[in-house]
């Protein structure tokens, strides 16, 4: 389930920012936000950093002197990070005082990208999305969400543009829609029903969602689907008895329809329950997730995630364990099997580059419990040369299959030009040990990524791959792709 907070998905003062290892997720977006802190001055003590606030005072910034502000495509009422009086609102019969805003964002994505399949033929293509939303904003916690992808369709993945070769598919792709990908409510029982608790006294701050929503948990590795259903979240949870546990946060989520199974594949018969759990300790945050598919038609399915994410010296490193068990035996969708999973990411001293180092290793079949038909594989985490793009037909260069197999991907990604440039090169290997799918050999491939701003709201992207498998010639891809933050 999602945060109770208003979020705009809309490019500000610079372009997205590749936060490496990056995730194969379909329409994940992380615009670059500009950071803004008080001066302050550090003092190393061993192995521990303690801050001071600078005796110098800081000159106020007039409204000339900040950056512009970069407008959603539409705003009606209430601006975007505008400034101003706040006007008196809506009193509501609950006692809730909503302030009601539109506002209509979105991104675009054009990509021309040409690589070899398995058959060795070449494919080139021309391909187009645009996710668009309109946020209707009612207060500081609730707000109604609705999305279309009108240039794909959100269960085949098939984006309009044209495909240019192979000659036997040659032509342009219709798929023109208006059917609605995103349609939820979200808010917070304690703000919408504020008279239950005048003072604020109680524990009662409950988040709530409900409709067409996307779920990511477990960092994708146990759903990331797009479903229709309900959930509740409830944050800040503490132990007197037991200071260890800084905060502790779970969520239960209920998918009753639209779930894609780990195979990318609609199944109309599957319903989604979901127990999701965030616990922050002084040294180290953990994650624990349960979720069980129940389908008459494809076999019910389990998965138990794990993982730890804290600091060792001066490298971030996460930990993670990903398990799942076909519980009515094996199916397409549904089968047993161990992930684990680990990456470690380093910032060289005086840059703000990002040195990063994953690695996995699959015991038998791990299998999500649900998977959008963009979102690849599992594995898409692990880096560039493993994550699906979200675009067109242009494959991850490296399988992200977890089954039977090991691999590993290293990479760096250099910042300059105030970051709004950025490259990244990755080398990387997947290892197969088993024989239940002999088209996936081990593999080896190399990839890079160039972003380059340009203005506030669009930036350019250039992909390129060569990756070889045992027995086989080299296979080579590339594209070009420009996007835009409406």
């Amino acid at each position: 389930m999602r945060n109770m907070r208003s979020r705009w998905l809309g490019a500000v003062a610079s372009f997205p920012v590749l936060a490496l290892p990056t995730a194969g997720l379909a329409g994940d977006y992380a615009p670059m936000l500009p950071i803004f802190a008080l001066p302050t001055t550090v003092v190393l003590a061993g192995d521990y950093a303690t801050e001071s606030l600078n005796d110098e005072p800081t000159p106020f910034l007039s409204e000339d002197d900040l950056p512009g502000r970069t407008s959603p495509i539409l705003e009606i009422g209430p601006k975007f990070l505008g400034t101003g009086n706040i006007s008196r609102g809506i009193t509501l019969p609950t006692g809730a005082v909503w302030t009601p805003s539109l506002w209509v964002y979105g991104n675009f994505r054009t990509a021309f990208q040409a690589y070899e399949n398995d058959n060795d033929d070449t494919v080139s293509e021309w391909a187009n999305r645009l996710d668009l939303f309109a946020n209707l904003q009612l207060s500081g916690t609730e707000r109604i969400l609705f999305g279309v992808t009108p240039l794909h369709n959100r269960d085949t993945g098939a984006f309009s543009g044209r495909v240019f070769s192979p000659d036997n598919q040659e032509g342009y792709v219709d798929e023109l829609n208006f059917e609605v990908d995103t349609l939820f409510f979200e808010g917070d029982l304690a703000e919408i029903f504020p008279k239950w608790d005048l003072f604020d006294s109680t524990k009662n701050d409950i988040g709530i969602s409900f409709g067409r929503q996307n779920v990511i948990f477990g960092d994708g590795f146990i759903v990331n689907d797009n479903m229709d259903g309900f959930g509740l979240s409830k944050n800040n949870i503490r132990f007197t008895n037991n200071p260890h546990i800084v905060n502790w946060r779970t969520s239960i989520f209920v998918g009753l329809g639209g779930v894609h199974r780990g195979n990318n594949q609609r199944d109309r018969d599957a319903k989604f329950y979901g127990w999701f759990n965030q616990i922050d300790t002084p040294n180290t945050t953990f994650n624990v997730d349960v979720a069980y598919v129940e389908s008459d038609q494809t076999g019910d399915l389990l998965n138990v995630g794990i993982d730890a994410t804290r600091r060792i010296g001066k490298t971030n490193a996460t930990f993670r364990a990903a398990y799942s068990n076909a519980v009515d035996g094996v199916t397409p969708q549904s089968d047993t099997g161990l992930l684990l999973f680990m990456e470690l990411s380093w910032v060289p001293k005086n840059t703000h580059d990002n040195l990063y180092l994953d690695g996995f290793f699959g015991i038998d079949n791990f299998t999500s419990a649900a998977r959008g038909p963009l979102a690849g594989g599992p594995l898409g985490r692990t880096g560039l040369l493993f994550a699906a793009q979200g675009i067109g037909t242009f494959p991850s260069p490296l399988s992200n299959s977890a089954n039977e197999a090991g691999g590993a991907a290293l990479g760096y990604q250099k910042f300059s030009n105030d970051r709004r440039t950025q490259f990244t090169v990755e080398a990387g290997a997947r290892f197969e040990y088993g024989d239940q799918i002999p088209s996936l050999e081990n593999e080896y491939g190399v990839g890079m990524r160039a972003q380059r701003a340009l203005g506030n709201r669009t930036f350019i992207q250039f992909d390129a791959f060569v990756t070889k498998r045992e027995n086989d010639d080299a296979a080579t891809g590339a594209r070009i792709e420009l996007q835009a933050k409406l």
